[in-house]
């Protein structure tokens, strides 16, 4: 943690203006942009100060939007969608709107409703260069894209593994009606498996398999 500079002190605790919400370090927040007719920016606050002015700062860590990265919004990114950065700044207490809640992907998935303040991350992103950690996640479906969470997909019961609707020529409704589902490969008589591919996310050689399969 950056130490206090001095005619500042460390503060524990911020109550958000016009509301009462606290925000401490460690907590995600909402953070309002120069431009209004944007969304609010999302932050996780890394440290509270005030000066001798009694002008409170936070200093925070960038989540970006999907749309905000060097590679931009891709199919399998989900509305909800947040890249932990590697972009830190200090920004006045009075921008913050309100708090929200950054889940992980799996406890995300696992969300019975979610609320206009839930938002989940599973890279961390790096600004300057637009590399991701994990670099490579897992894909599934034959259009072989990574777990978009928004989507339903179904599972076949012989392979385990997860398709689009529409990409096994079905609707929305019709796959909401299923009891059962065996994919094309797992119907014919060829036992042959398939190695379960990845889709590489930044440029690197090698890169960590995010083994995901989750149903909504």
């Amino acid at each position: 943690m950056a130490k206090t500079r001095p005619g500042r002190k460390d503060l524990d605790s911020y109550t958000i203006r016009g509301t009462n919400k606290i925000v401490r370090a460690g907590d995600c927040v909402l953070m309002r942009p120069s431009d209004t007719s944007k969304p609010p920016y999302v932050a996780r606050v890394e440290k509270i100060e005030q000066d001798n002015r009694n002008n409170v700062k936070v200093r925070v860590r960038w989540y970006y939007r999907p749309e905000e990265s060097i590679g931009g919004r891709r199919q399998f990114h989900g509305a909800k969608e947040l890249f932990l950065s590697d972009h830190y700044d200090v920004q006045s207490a009075h921008t913050i709107e309100g708090k929200c809640v950054v889940h992980s992907f799996k406890n995300y998935t696992k969300l019975e409703n979610v609320g206009a303040e839930d938002y989940y991350c599973r890279f961390e992103y790096k600004a300057a260069t637009g590399a991701f950690t994990p670099d490579r996640v897992a894909v599934y479906c034959k259009c072989e894209m990574p777990y978009n969470p928004d989507d339903l997909m179904v599972q076949c019961e012989g392979c385990k593994d997860w398709y689009h609707p529409a990409c096994v020529g079905m609707t929305i409704e019709e796959a909401k009606k299923l009891d059962h589902f065996v994919c094309s490969e797992c119907s014919s008589d060829d036992d042959m498996k398939k190695p379960h591919a990845t889709f590489s996310m930044s440029p690197g050689p090698d890169g960590k398999v995010e083994p995901k399969r989750r149903k909504r």
